[in-house]
């Protein structure tokens, strides 16, 4: 395989590392669905580092992991509405192989054809259109089904998730497109002044002692938060920050609030 190609997620989940080991740190996950472009190949050939095109996060997947596409293809997908699970888990029947997915996985349907006529796929499971705008109704549910997850640092699952995959993935199901880390998130959306003037659905974002955003959460009602830390959890949110009841202190300073969703 050259680099500068392009590919697609075409199982469950796919670990991306921070570099070309497989003893490497775990940054983040493709889903299923999810596509990429390829910048370089590693010295040994197997690792490729990519691009994923939703978020324009850089990382390192294995190659026997990589499903290469067309140019072509590529802009189609770009081009298309597609289908997106909103079950935690569904199956998808793909060239004779059942391939568990994840809710928040890009189903190849849309309101046009199959998207390419040398895949076959079945889908047996809820979808909804990607770019179908939700409000805080839909995206609480959605949150449900991602509470008590484990933390995991790098995932994007309900069966292990970090702070701002829970975000990116919860506000991605309800039709918005995040970044994947903290501190890009905190630059998307438009400011709340004050905690006094947020609205559940709106983003709560953490610093640490250097100011540094670290860590971001969803404002929900009666003046909590729905954060993974530890695993997917509701906290006590005020004008300092995360209040734990359980260990009688603030766990998280707050930083500021972003509001997301069209009010």
């Amino acid at each position: 395989m050259d680099s500068h190609t392009k590919g697609i997620c075409r199982l469950g989940i796919v670990p991306v590392r921070i570099e070309p080991s497989e003893k490497a740190e775990m940054v983040t996950q493709l889903i299923f669905g999810d596509h990429y472009s390829v910048n370089q190949l590693s010295d040994n050939g197997k690792w490729a580092n990519i691009t994923i095109e939703s978020d324009q996060y850089n990382g390192w997947i294995d190659i026997l992991l990589h499903k290469e596409i067309s140019e072509e293809y590529f802009n189609h997908l770009n081009q298309i509405e597609f289908k997106i699970s909103t079950d935690i888990t569904s199956t998808i029947l793909y060239k004779k192989r059942l391939i568990q997915v994840v809710m928040g996985s890009i189903l190849p349907l849309s309101s046009q054809e199959l998207f390419d006529v040398t895949e076959q796929f079945a889908f047996n499971g809820s979808a909804k259109n990607i770019g179908e705008k939700q409000d805080f109704e839909f995206l609480k549910q959605i949150l449900k089904n991602y509470m008590n997850a484990p933390y995991l640092w790098g995932g994007k699952t309900p069966f292990g998730i970090d702070c701002s995959g829970l975000t990116q993935m919860s506000f991605k199901l309800c039709g918005y497109l995040l970044k994947r880390d903290a501190h890009q998130q905190y630059h998307q959306g438009s400011e709340v002044e004050s905690i006094s003037q947020a609205l559940p659905g709106d983003l709560a974002f953490f610093k640490n002692e250097n100011n540094a955003i670290t860590h971001v959460g969803v404002v929900m009602e009666n003046e909590t938060i729905l954060h993974a830390s530890g695993y997917v959890r509701i906290d006590k949110l005020d004008e300092k920050g995360i209040y734990r009841e359980d260990f009688s202190n603030y766990t998280h300073i707050l930083a500021g609030i972003r509001r997301i969703l069209k009010t």
